[in-house]
């Protein structure tokens, strides 16, 4: 059995002014599931390329998914730190999350910019507010989401990164 393969990624937690937090539908064909169903719900963002840093990897990450351009001082944390692993093809992936925080976004989303992967998966997306997550019987990332987004939106984050699931 081979060695799972360390994915470092940025994630972002976008944020509208009301507080709404953006997310897409992953529409990966699951087993038993019908077609384009979503899977679960996952903040923009993705893996570090060679030698870039985190916080450009999800200023760029933003500007290709989501088509907004900003600039990394914007951004808040990191707030969380999340591992998994899972299975990519043949492959083992030890995916090693890092989460930041960008407040206030007006914009409309603009996916154009998506790589050939994710443009294939036409992933929907929409805006959620914390009760509408908790209150949701779908599966998001991280898993407890309706938990740990609501401290978030108190305020600008000033403490350590939290690990979530």
């Amino acid at each position: 059995m081979s060695r799972p393969v360390v994915r470092p990624s940025a994630r972002v937690v976008v944020l509208d002014p009301d507080g709404r937090m953006l997310l897409f539908g992953a529409r990966l064909a699951g087993p038993g599931g019908p077609p384009g169903a979503v899977l679960f719900w996952y903040p923009p963002g993705g893996g570090v390329e060679d030698g870039e840093p985190l916080r450009a990897t999800a200023v760029r990450e933003l500007a290709e998914e989501i088509g907004l351009v900003v600039d990394a001082q914007r951004l808040e944390g990191p707030v969380w730190l999340r591992r998994h692993l899972s299975a990519w093809g043949e492959r083992t992936l030890d995916n090693r999350e890092t989460y930041f925080v960008l407040r206030d976004v007006v914009h409309e989303v603009d996916v154009s910019g998506q790589t050939e992967l994710e443009a294939f998966a036409d992933q929907p997306y929409r805006w959620w507010t914390a009760e509408e997550i908790a209150a949701s019987g779908e599966t998001f990332v991280p898993r407890e989401l309706g938990a740990v987004l609501p401290p978030l939106l108190e305020g600008p984050w000033t403490g350590p990164p939290r690990i979530v699931v």
